[in-house]
């Protein structure tokens, strides 16, 4: 692969590349660059969410390069701020050790464990005296900090801001000293602190690295980030048929923006498809396609074939219907019952014949019979409807 190729392998999907020329000049030094990308372990699991920035790395593995894969074990202990308008609760060490494992166990479901070093910013951050952190502190004024936008939104509203959640954008900086980054990864609500790295490798003399911010992928709803506490995610340890059947509930539109940021397929492939879909090929099948090398790569080839097999047996045996309405609910609660689905949907005329016609089995969600008149269906869930034999609508609730 040339240098021209390479570069534009990288920027696949990348939202920004500060700086592309120095990144070249990198490139062309012929030595594999150290790519660090950073993970507080803040939750226990990991989506495809994480993943767009797990790809990112495992596609500069290939290309010959080391991933440096930071367990922010110390960072976590403070709380990232970024995107927040709240001081973030810190975790305990008890909660980061057992979250930091279960990153562990996960994250070579995409990575190369050949080219992948596990670190803990621990490892240096522990060994910091009081005149150490007070030394990296004097490194930045409080103008400079409140340059940050959630920082600055918070400033201007008057909502408090800690002392120590300074130290976290200089925390995340310094890890880029210590390991010595050519290239950090990180989403778009990272980038003040991935230019913090750049900034602190300056001041400590060394060549500042690159960096690479990556779209937040939009969940299930095509509207927020994915997310747990949303609901709206798709993680990669769900089991083979439910990862499946939500990567086929996604809209015809996020599916492009799944394929680009998750797929490994050619960017020539996917253009190709494309085209096919504007001269009158099913999205569907498509889709389909994106589905089964998603579950292949977090289980294997079998049980994405499954997944298929049981799909199609509940879905495409002539029962979903090509024109399939796709309709938007408001759950303000966060939750909507459904019987309220179904009258917003346009299925039913009201809730009293939601509630009979579940009575007497006739309602199904994503091909389950419905049975409790009290069921619910959390915010960012996209869910297919069916009322007896004729009406469906897939159903997005926000």
């Amino acid at each position: 692969m040339t240098l021209s190729e390479a570069l534009e392998q990288i920027k696949r999907g990348a939202h920004e590349l500060l700086l592309e020329d120095e990144l070249k000049h990198k490139l062309s030094l012929g030595r594999p660059l150290r790519v660090k990308a950073g993970f507080d372990p803040t939750a226990p699991d990991l989506h495809l969410g994480h993943t767009v920035l797990l790809n990112k790395m495992r596609q500069l593995q290939d290309l010959g390069h080391h991933a440096l894969f930071l367990i922010g074990d110390f960072t976590g202990m403070i709380g990232d701020p970024s995107g927040k308008n709240t001081t973030r609760p810190p975790l305990s060490r008890e909660q980061v050790v057992e979250n930091a494992q279960s990153y562990r166990d996960q994250v070579f479901k995409v990575l190369d464990p050949e080219r992948t070093e596990i670190v803990f910013n621990s490892t240096w951050m522990d060994k910091f005296s009081a005149v150490d952190l007070i030394r990296l502190a004097s490194t930045h004024t409080v103008a400079r900090m409140l340059e940050r936008d959630d920082f600055s939104k918070r400033y201007k509203g008057n909502q408090p801001i800690a002392i120590h959640e300074f130290i976290y954008p200089l925390v995340q900086g310094y890890d880029s000293v210590a390991l010595k980054a050519d290239i950090e990864l990180g989403g778009t609500d990272q980038k003040f602190n991935l230019l913090m790295g750049r900034e602190l490798q300056k001041h400590y003399a060394q060549p500042a690295q690159c960096v690479l911010t990556m779209p937040l992928l939009e969940g299930l709803d095509g509207v927020n980030k994915m997310s747990k506490s949303m609901g709206n995610y798709i993680g990669i340890t769900d089991v083979p048929q439910e990862m499946f059947g939500k990567l086929m509930s996604i809209s015809d539109i996020l599916m492009w923006r799944y394929l680009e940021l998750l797929s490994f397929r050619s960017i020539g492939e996917i253009a190709a498809w494309q085209a096919e879909v504007e001269g009158g090929r099913n999205p569907r099948d498509i889709k389909v396609l994106l589905a089964l090398e998603i579950v292949e790569r977090f289980h294997d080839k079998r049980a994405a074939e499954a997944a298929l097999a049981e799909f199609e047996s509940r879905f495409r045996q002539g029962v979903l219907p090509e024109d399939m309405p796709e309709i938007s609910v408001a759950a303000p609660s966060g939750r909507i019952v459904v019987p309220q689905l179904l009258k917003q949907a346009g299925l039913v005329e009201g809730t009293s014949e939601a509630m009979r016609l579940i009575q007497q089995g006739a309602v199904k969600l994503d091909g389950e019979r419905v049975n409790d008149k009290a069921a619910v269906v959390e915010a960012g869930r996209v869910v297919v409807a069916q009322v007896g034999k004729r009406k469906f609508a897939r159903v997005t609730v926000s």
